[in-house]
């Protein structure tokens, strides 16, 4: 696979699309031009109020276009923006993307604000903060917020500050790139999973974890070597990790194995 070099300057939605084709799952150019052609109609729905502006918007996108969540959720599909804008179907993240792109055209802040496991979209018009589900277009109280918080960490868990900091583009392409992972992962497309990883410690270098997965992609490749490896390296940089016995376990289980090469 050739090597796509992440860098700090990127832009959405060509980012997305090139990662998308990079990774071998969609091609850029006709997702560029159903973008193209999305972001002219919105304009249509400009308005002098910006909050009957946002609900134009979102009228449109669910209702006209019939933007919906993809039923395999957890999928590659999901997961993709361009399958997404050629589909009109994807997960929390990819539809919050479209969004956010087709509010700038009409003017409109959305920003995404990632909380464990789902991507919402946060509205501040005229100083009115207001929080959005960006598989629906409805709106969110903080006790739903909570509620799919709790829902991802257990409930004890609390709804804090840091949650509802809305992301960087930086932050949400890595958490595309890392559910693009996860689809790749139950699809059981290793190759692309690994790259993933690789395309992800390019941002996260010190992200140890990134390196445990990526342990357990290289032993479905048979790359037993590079399993070794990312498990050792974590194990020098996370000696007190709650895993860390069960990762020093797998690691004295692969140095039984004999290196496979592809």
């Amino acid at each position: 696979m050739a090597k796509y070099l992440l860098n700090d300057a990127v832009s959405l939605p060509e980012t997305a699309f090139e990662l998308s084709e990079h990774l071998g799952f969609s091609s850029t150019k006709p997702a560029m031009w159903a973008w193209y052609e999305m972001a002219g109609a919105v304009l249509s729905h400009y308005v002098v109020d910006q909050h009957a502006r946002l609900t134009g918007m979102f009228n449109w996108f669910y209702n006209d276009l019939g933007f919906c969540a993809r039923d395999n959720y957890f999928s590659v599909e999901a997961a993709d923006l361009s399958y997404c804008v050629l589909k009109r179907q994807g997960n929390s993240t990819t539809l919050s993307i479209l969004l956010i792109l087709l509010a700038k055209q009409l003017d409109l802040t959305l920003e995404a604000i990632l909380l464990p496991g789902n991507t919402v979209l946060k509205s501040q018009i005229n100083d009115v903060v207001k929080y959005y589900d960006p598989l629906t277009g409805k709106e969110l109280n903080r006790h739903q917020l909570h509620a799919l918080v709790r829902g991802e960490l257990g409930n004890a868990a609390k709804l804090k500050p840091s949650h509802l900091k809305p992301a960087t583009l930086k932050r949400l392409i890595s958490r595309m790139l890392h559910e693009l992972k996860a689809g790749c992962i139950v699809n059981q497309k290793f190759e692309s999973a690994m790259e993933c990883c690789n395309l992800l410690l390019q941002w996260h270098p010190d992200d140890v974890h990134l390196n445990r997965e990526r342990a357990f992609i290289a032993q479905q490749l048979g790359c037993i070597k590079v399993a070794m490896s990312d498990l050792q390296h974590f194990i020098d940089l996370s000696p007190h990790d709650p895993v860390i016995e069960l990762v020093k376990i797998q690691l004295k289980e692969l140095s039984q194995h004999t290196e496979v090469y592809h």
